[in-house]
Protein backbone atom coordinates (compact mmCIF):
# COMPACT_ATOMS: atom_id res chain seq x y z
CA UNK A 1 0.00 0.00 0.00
CA UNK A 2 1.52 3.33 -1.07
CA UNK A 3 1.05 6.82 0.25
CA UNK A 4 -0.64 8.55 -2.69
CA UNK A 5 -0.55 11.93 -0.96
CA UNK A 6 3.23 11.63 -0.69
CA UNK A 7 3.56 11.01 -4.42
CA UNK A 8 1.20 13.89 -5.20
CA UNK A 9 3.34 16.16 -3.01
CA UNK A 10 6.47 14.92 -4.79
CA UNK A 11 5.19 15.63 -8.31
CA UNK A 12 3.59 18.98 -7.45
CA UNK A 13 6.77 20.12 -5.69
CA UNK A 14 8.91 18.99 -8.63
CA UNK A 15 6.67 20.90 -11.06
CA UNK A 16 6.97 24.00 -8.87
CA UNK A 17 10.75 23.70 -8.83
CA UNK A 18 10.92 23.28 -12.61
CA UNK A 19 8.57 26.20 -13.33
CA UNK A 20 10.12 28.62 -10.82
CA UNK A 21 12.94 30.00 -13.05
CA UNK A 22 10.55 31.39 -15.69
CA UNK A 23 11.11 35.19 -15.67
CA UNK A 24 8.70 38.13 -15.46
CA UNK A 25 6.71 36.93 -12.43
CA UNK A 26 5.36 33.91 -14.33
CA UNK A 27 7.67 31.58 -12.40
CA UNK A 28 6.80 33.33 -9.16
CA UNK A 29 3.09 32.75 -9.69
CA UNK A 30 3.30 29.22 -11.16
CA UNK A 31 6.23 27.85 -9.18
CA UNK A 32 5.35 29.65 -5.98
CA UNK A 33 1.71 28.62 -6.14
CA UNK A 34 2.57 24.99 -6.79
CA UNK A 35 5.12 25.01 -3.98
CA UNK A 36 2.51 26.30 -1.53
CA UNK A 37 0.15 23.50 -2.54
CA UNK A 38 3.03 21.02 -2.25
CA UNK A 39 3.90 22.31 1.24
CA UNK A 40 0.36 21.57 2.41
CA UNK A 41 0.50 18.14 0.79
CA UNK A 42 3.87 17.47 2.46
CA UNK A 43 2.41 18.08 5.90
CA UNK A 44 -0.63 15.90 5.19
CA UNK A 45 1.48 13.11 3.68
CA UNK A 46 3.97 13.25 6.54
CA UNK A 47 1.23 12.84 9.13
CA UNK A 48 -0.33 10.07 7.06
CA UNK A 49 3.00 8.29 6.63
CA UNK A 50 3.85 8.51 10.32
CA UNK A 51 0.52 6.94 11.22
CA UNK A 52 1.39 4.04 8.87
CA UNK A 53 4.75 3.31 10.55
CA UNK A 54 6.77 5.24 7.97
CA UNK A 55 5.19 4.09 4.71
CA UNK A 56 5.83 6.64 1.96
CA UNK A 57 8.21 8.90 3.87
CA UNK A 58 10.89 9.04 1.13
CA UNK A 59 8.78 10.95 -1.44
CA UNK A 60 7.70 13.33 1.33
CA UNK A 61 11.31 14.09 2.21
CA UNK A 62 12.20 14.79 -1.41
CA UNK A 63 9.07 16.92 -1.85
CA UNK A 64 10.06 18.94 1.20
CA UNK A 65 13.53 19.46 -0.27
CA UNK A 66 12.00 20.58 -3.58
CA UNK A 67 9.73 23.04 -1.76
CA UNK A 68 12.69 24.45 0.18
CA UNK A 69 14.73 24.81 -3.02
CA UNK A 70 11.83 26.56 -4.74
CA UNK A 71 11.36 29.01 -1.88
CA UNK A 72 15.11 29.61 -1.74
CA UNK A 73 15.20 30.26 -5.47
CA UNK A 74 12.29 32.67 -5.27
CA UNK A 75 13.91 34.54 -2.40
CA UNK A 76 17.09 34.83 -4.50
CA UNK A 77 15.13 36.42 -7.36
CA UNK A 78 14.00 33.40 -9.34
CA UNK A 79 10.77 33.91 -11.25
CA UNK A 80 11.07 37.66 -10.95
CA UNK A 81 14.31 38.71 -12.63
CA UNK A 82 15.95 35.62 -14.11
Amino acid sequence: MTNRTAWAAFWVALAGLVLMPIPLFIGLILGGGLSLVAAVLVVIALLKGLSRQGKGIAPVVFAGIFVALTWGGISAGGGIVW
